[in-house]
C-alpha cells in the first residue's frame, strides 16, 4: 500500500543529499586539503585502545609504575574512559596467580599487554608470541630470558628495565658505614632479578675485602625472620628492588630498628618506609618512559624494534631520622647532595 508519509520523507531526504553534494563539490586542491586533514587525524582521536596492566605485587615503586604510565598514555592523547580501556590485574605475589592473569589476558586479546615486574613479565611471555608485551620494572630482561638483546627483540617484547649500576651502591653503603665489611642482602631466591643482584653485588664487593651474607625469603612472611637471621652478622643490610621485600619492608625495618642495622635500598621508596639511603631510579619516570613505549606501539610501531629503555640517571634519598633508630648518624655531605630529605 502506497504511503504518503514514507514518500515525502522520502523526497525531503532526497534534497537533502543533493544539497549536500552540491555543497561537497569544490575544487580539485580543496578536495585534496580535505583528505589529508582526514589522514593526517591521530589514531587516539578515532579509535579505542585496549591495555592490560599486570603486577606481580602491589607496593608503592610498582604503583609509581603503573601511574606514570597511564599519565604518560593521557598526555600523548590515550585517554582511561575516552579512548583507551585499561584493565589491571594485581598477582598479589603468587607465580601461580601470574601465570593465570596471562593465560586470561591473552585470551581477551588486548592491543598491548604491560607486566610489571620479572615474575609477572616472564608469565605473559610464555603465554604469547604474537600479542605486544611492554615489560617494566625488570632489573635484568636478558637474564631473565625475555629478550636476547637490549638492542631490540625481534619478537613480540620490548619494555623499560630499572637496572642499577652496582659501583655508585657500594659507594653509597661505605659512605654510610665507613668501615664496611659484611653486608646483609634479603632477597627472593624465587626472582631471577633478585638473585642477579646477589651474584653481581657478590662480585662486586669481594675483591674489596666485604663479605655478601645472603639471608633468602622465600615469602613476605618469612622478611623478618631472614632480616633476625643476620644479627651480629653484617654491619648493613642491602635490598634491591626485590618485589617480596618491598611489599613488607615495614617488617624489615621493625628488625633494623631492634638490631641497630642500618638498611640501605635501590628503591628510593624505602626511604620513608624505614631505610636510611636509597640510591635508585625514579618509578613514577619510569612508568612514563614504558607509556612512551606503549604509545609507540599503539601508534602502529612493532614492539621487536623498539630498544629497551634504561635509566641513565639516579636519584639520592636519605632519612637522618631513621638513621639515629638504626643506630648510626649520615655524614652532613651525604644529606646535602641528596635529592630528597624526608623526616
Amino acid at each position: 500500500m502506497f504511503n504518503q508519509n514514507r514518500f515525502v520523507k522520502a523526497l525531503m531526504w532526497g534534497g537533502v543529499c543533493t544539497a549536500i553534494l552540491a555543497g561537497c563539490n569544490k575544487p580539485a586542491d580543496t578536495a585534496d586539503n580535505s583528505a589529508s586533514t582526514s589522514t593526517d587525524t591521530p589514531a587516539a582521536a578515532t579509535d579505542t585502545k585496549t591495555v592490560a596492566i599486570t603486577a606481580i605485587v602491589e607496593h608503592p615503586a610498582l604503583d609509581a609504575v603503573r601511574e606514570g604510565m597511564i599519565e604518560e598514555l593521557a598526555d600523548e592523547g590515550f585517554k582511561e574512559g575516552e579512548n583507551l580501556t585499561v584493565n589491571f590485574q594485581s598477582a598479589q605475589g603468587n607465580t601461580a596467580t601470574a601465570g593465570q592473569i596471562a593465560k586470561q589476558f591473552v585470551g581477551e586479546d588486548p592491543d598491548v599487554i604491560v607486566a610489571i615486574a620479572t615474575p609477572s613479565a616472564q608469565s605473559v611471555a610464555a603465554a604469547t608470541t604474537t600479542i605486544p608485551l611492554v615489560f617494566s620494572a625488570v632489573t635484568d630482561p636478558v637474564e631473565a630470558k625475555l629478550v636476547k638483546s637490549l638492542d631490540g627483540s625481534g619478537t613480540n617484547v620490548t619494555g623499560a628495565s630499572d637496572a642499577l649500576p652496582y659501583e655508585p651502591q657500594i659507594e653509597l653503603m661505605q659512605e654510610v658505614i665507613p668501615n664496611l665489611k659484611n653486608v646483609g642482602y634479603v632477597y627472593s631466591p624465587g626472582e631471577v632479578n633478585s638473585t642477579v643482584v646477589l651474584k653481581n653485588l657478590t662480585e662486586k664487593l669481594t675483591p674489596l675485602g666485604i663479605t655478601v651474607h645472603p639471608a633468602p625469603a622465600q615469602r613476605s612472611n618469612d622478611i623478618a625472620n631472614a632480616a633476625r637471621s643476620l644479627q651480629g652478622k653484617v654491619d648493613v643490610i642491602y635490598t634491591s628492588t626485590d618485589n617480596n621485600v618491598m611489599s613488607a619492608y615495614e617488617s624489615l625495618y621493625q628488625v633494623a630498628k631492634e638490631s641497630k642495622i642500618p638498611l640501605i635500598s635501590g628503591d628510593t621508596g624505602a626511604v620513608s618506609r624505614g631505610a636510611v639511603a636509597a640510591l635508585g631510579v625514579n618509578y613514577h619516570d619510569l612508568g612514563k618512559e614504558t607509556g612512551k613505549i606503549v604509545v609507540k606501539i599503539l601508534n602502529g610501531e612493532k614492539a621487536g624494534d623498539i630498544p629497551v629503555y634504561t635509566p641513565q640517571s639516579l636519584n639520592l634519598y636519605v632519612s637522618p631520622n631513621h638513621a639515629k633508630e638504626e643506630g648510626i648518624e649520615l655524614p652532613q655531605a651525604l644529606i646535602d647532595k641528596a635529592q630528597e630529605v624526608v623526616e
